[in-house]
């Protein structure tokens, strides 16, 4: 019994043909396909046109003469052919995508995209890939350092303080551990602190000495050993001191050793 195909399929057999020998395999299909009865669907009906066919091929055949060096490939081919070429344009137009910036639970009023871009670049790999959480900020929050210690009441992850002060310079400290009240010094050699004056100086751990962080009601104190604090705070948040010390080998942080706190944030990376 002969099979039937419709027009469309027939159009499809286009797909089979390769580059190998055209003229063979073209021969061969055609006497292969004369052989068959081909139909045609319109509407609730088919009709046979093998004269169609026929001369389908014949000007195929001639075609393939005329230029040997053609190649038929399947329909999926094609759209593969089309999709690579505009990926190939895509890469070759757009601009090289930068790294994600961190997603923040608040809007920061000190951190800008430039800071977010180089901070997130420095932090421990534990924290990297998670939301940053705002913990405490003396624009939400007020200026109150047991404010800021009640807010991390059960806080497990570590810290990131950001101060901008009178001259607007942007500094602070990544606490590898929430800051609280404690007779003892914390933390680990993950601590650090930075700088931005644009860009950011990154001051890590010497290994001097283990005076990370320490607090009391009366103040919060970062780095030590030498007879100051690379970083200190009172209890309201409003005055500060920064000098150069053992732990980190740090400049003084901002625009000079006694300064003013304009606005203070803390975030926390909870993973």
């Amino acid at each position: 019994m002969g099979v039937a195909y419709s027009v469309g399929e027939v159009d499809h057999l286009y797909t089979f043909f390769v580059q190998w020998s055209p003229e063979k395999y073209t021969e061969a299909i055609k006497k292969h396909c004369q052989a068959r009865h081909f139909r045609k669907k319109h509407k609730n009906s088919f009709f046979t046109d093998k004269n169609v066919i026929n001369s389908l091929f014949s000007n195929l055949n001639d075609n393939l003469k005329a230029a040997n060096n053609w190649e038929f490939i399947t329909v999926k081919q094609t759209k593969q052919h089309i999709n690579l070429c505009n990926l190939e344009d895509f890469e070759e137009d757009e601009p090289e995508v930068e790294n994600d910036l961190p997603v923040l639970s608040d809007q920061s009023l000190l951190l800008d995209d430039h800071h977010l871009k180089t901070l997130v670049a420095h932090l421990p790999q534990r924290t990297q890939g998670y939301k940053w959480n705002l913990v405490y900020s003396t624009a939400i929050h007020g200026s109150s350092l047991k404010t800021l210690y009640r807010n991390m009441a059960g806080l497990d992850s570590p810290v990131l303080l950001v101060i901008k002060d009178m001259h607007k310079k942007v500094f602070g400290a990544f606490s590898s551990d929430p800051f609280r009240i404690s007779k003892y010094c914390y933390g680990t050699g993950e601590t650090f602190l930075f700088t931005f004056s644009p860009d950011l100086q990154q001051y890590k751990w010497s290994g001097e000495n283990s005076y990370f962080v320490s607090g009391d009601l009366g103040s919060l104190q970062i780095g030590g050993g030498g007879g100051g604090f690379a970083l200190w705070l009172d209890a309201d948040l409003y005055h500060g001191a920064s000098f150069s010390c053992p732990t980190f080998h740090n400049a003084t942080l901002s625009t000079h050793e006694d300064f003013i706190v304009q606005d203070a944030e803390v975030w926390t990376v909870q993973n």
